[in-house]
């Protein structure tokens, strides 16, 4: 089977898939439970939180959607910047929430101050914000952003870390974040069907007071459940033995290590791009560290590139998504690759074009 850069589902390792072909659990017991907690060390680390972290058997969508449910109580405020931060402002009308956005072209991030003076102006209690827009390769000041919306009182902030936990350090305690939540089919490797997510105090108690909240995705089931280290509903549980092997190789390697190697990884990346003259489609100093998105020039065959380099060498890119499918192209580099598995990429890039090939 090819092997996929793209910005996921990204490739699962072969001891990955041996620790979910474990033998079947029940999910109401003391060995699931062991399971359960043997997860949160690492990804309440990875969160930056002491929170519990939830685990969910649904894409990221169940849960943002759900976290427009659990939390808005007037109006919600969505950043949009792309194709998933697009999306969310969609999702939210279709809930039946009022909601405003702040837009901005896709390919450019969010201005803090911008956010500042939109929500100056009254009556948002949540806002949504996607770190690392996986759609254009840039990513968010979730600091400054997190700083200037915790300076409004009452109004909670939903952050989709989709594609960037695990590749960045994310301090949810620490800015006040309060619902942090992300897809395990990106940075941590692992095939889709699983979301982790962890809720602020004031998000839980923000919950309790909504009606309609539903089942599946109310929040104080989640809160309940996991006080006994358990889920409301049935769980992932082969996924959740995947997701136990990778946060113990995540623990091994160490936190530091495993944000430098993706910063490495990366930087590989854009090297080789500036070699052959590709431009990236986000501003400098904006650009995710997990995938990198860029311009597709003129007059450069692209489906061409993309088809020979799976045929020939068995690597997969991604050309583009959305509006800007064709005229952009992404690589990922996150997950378990390293300096010899990008360098196998690069190669076969450099093949496929030819050395000369510069636009």
């Amino acid at each position: 089977m090819p092997k996929l850069f793209i910005p996921g589902p990204i490739d699962v390792s072969a001891e990955t898939f041996a620790a979910m072909s474990q033998p079947m659990i029940g999910h109401r017991g003391s060995e699931f439970e062991a399971l359960y907690a043997s997860l949160q060390p690492t990804l309440q680390a990875l969160a930056g939180t002491s929170r519990p972290v939830f685990l969910s058997t649904s894409s990221a969508w169940g849960v943002m959607e759900a976290s427009l449910r659990n939390l808005v109580q007037k109006k919600v405020l969505t950043l949009c910047l792309g194709a998933f931060s697009d999306k969310w402002f969609d999702v939210a009308k279709k809930s039946g929430f009022e909601a405003e956005k702040i837009q901005v072209e896709w390919g450019e991030s969010i201005d803090p101050e911008v956010v500042r003076a939109k929500l100056a102006e009254g009556g948002f209690d949540t806002v949504t914000l996607i770190h690392n827009e996986t759609s254009t390769g840039v990513m968010n000041d979730l600091t400054a952003i997190a700083k200037v919306v915790k300076s409004f009182p009452g109004v909670l902030l939903i952050v989709d870390s989709v594609s960037s936990f695990s590749a960045v350090p994310i301090a949810m305690d620490e800015l006040g974040i309060d619902v942090l939540l992300a897809g395990v089919q990106k940075a941590l490797a692992l095939p889709p069907g699983l979301t982790v997510f962890a809720c602020s105090e004031a998000a839980i108690e923000r919950a309790k007071a909504q009606p309609n909240r539903g089942y599946y995705f109310d929040f104080i089931e989640f809160a309940k459940n996991a006080a006994a280290n358990n889920t409301p509903s049935t769980p992932a549980i082969s996924l959740l033995f995947g997701l136990q092997y990778i946060l113990g190789e995540i623990a091994k390697e160490g936190l530091e290590a495993r944000f430098a190697r993706h910063a490495s990884n990366n930087r590989m990346i854009s090297d080789w791009a500036e070699k052959h003259g590709f431009k990236h489609f986000g501003p400098e100093g904006r650009r995710s560290v997990s995938l990198s998105c860029f311009h597709t020039p003129e007059g450069f065959d692209l489906s061409a590139f993309i088809k020979t380099l799976k045929s020939r060498h068995g690597f997969v890119i991604n050309g583009g998504y959305g509006k800007i499918k064709g005229l952009t192209f992404r690589i990922s580099n996150m997950g378990n690759e390293t300096t010899a598995t990008m360098q196998e990429l690069i190669d076969a890039m450099d093949d496929v074009l030819g050395e000369s090939t510069k636009f």
